[in-house]
């Protein structure tokens, strides 16, 4: 762009005053007059498509630092401002287009146990914390409800269940299903808000079956839970606001593929150190061969 105001005012100011004002090489410019493409601006392109392909590759959700972590992970050496530069001038930006409201609920439970928790969403271990709640999906068939249940050390999403009523069977499905997949150890901690379905005794019963220790968000507080909160966050701004689901099934079928091929096998994480979920846990707690 300078170099072409330049071209285009080079009858109103001199050849050797113009560099010195927008500060570039006079024989870049002369290099431009020419048709000949500068070293810099080649490495440029280069590094635009590889930029477009991570995009591209993102589904059109990493800003310039997850960018940047996908570069250097393929070997691509560049700057974290060059690659923002870049976006900036060519317009790729990152789909987070509307604003995420927390909400917060406020449900009379039958039993409710203390905040074990206590907002230390950090832990050394798989299978020491899980975290849990539920969220709506709207279709034109109506409502689908989704229940998680993600593992604080990782990230990753290790139980979900959809079901078009929001009931306690959701939640006690969500449980028993991470059950079934992961090592659930001595003091295993259940995290979730105070809804209904999770202080119901039915829910209680499952817990108290598998030795797991219940945990509860204060009232009202959904910042006790910010961990899942978060994650709802990221499936919404980055998967639900950019569709319209006329079926529950189709909502269903794209939120299983989002969440089990791409959001715990693919997307960055910045806590993670730009890893993804499995990624992180094959690398922390690598499975021990047999002899």
């Amino acid at each position: 762009m300078k170099f072409a105001f330049m071209k285009h005012h080079s009858h109103l100011f001199t050849i050797e005053r113009m560099p010195r004002v927008f500060k570039v090489s006079r024989s870049g410019y002369y290099s431009y007059t020419k048709g000949k493409i500068s070293k810099r601006a080649r490495e440029n392109a280069q590094l635009l498509e590889a930029i477009k392909t991570a995009y591209e590759e993102s589904r059109g959700i990493y800003g310039s630092p997850r960018i940047h972590a996908t570069l250097i992970l393929q070997g691509i050496s560049c700057s974290r401002h060059r690659v923002a530069k870049l976006m900036r001038a060519h317009r790729i930006v990152a789909k987070m287009q509307k604003r995420f409201k927390v909400k917060s609920k406020v449900n009379a439970g039958t039993i409710l146990a203390e905040n074990r928790l206590e907002r230390n969403f950090k832990v050394e271990a798989p299978d020491q914390v899980w975290v849990s709640d539920i969220s709506q999906i709207k279709t034109l068939e109506g409502w689908l409800y989704l229940a998680v249940v993600l593992d604080l050390f990782s990230r990753k999403v290790i139980g979900m269940v959809m079901a078009d009523r929001m009931t306690q069977q959701l939640v006690i499905n969500a449980f028993n299903q991470t059950a079934g997949k992961r090592d659930i150890k001595g003091g295993l901690v259940h995290h979730s808000d105070q809804g209904s379905q999770h202080t119901s005794l039915a829910f209680q019963q499952c817990l108290s079956r598998y030795g797991v220790l219940c945990s509860m968000s204060r009232k009202g507080n959904c910042y006790d839970n910010a961990v899942v909160e978060s994650f709802f966050h990221t499936l919404k701004t980055e998967l639900i606001y950019n569709n319209h689901y006329e079926t529950r099934q189709q909502a269903k079928e794209e939120i299983f593929e989002y969440i089990e091929i791409f959001y715990n096998n693919k997307r960055m994480h910045s806590y993670l150190g730009y890893m993804a979920p499995n990624e992180f846990e094959k690398k922390c707690c690598p499975v021990k061969e047999c002899p």
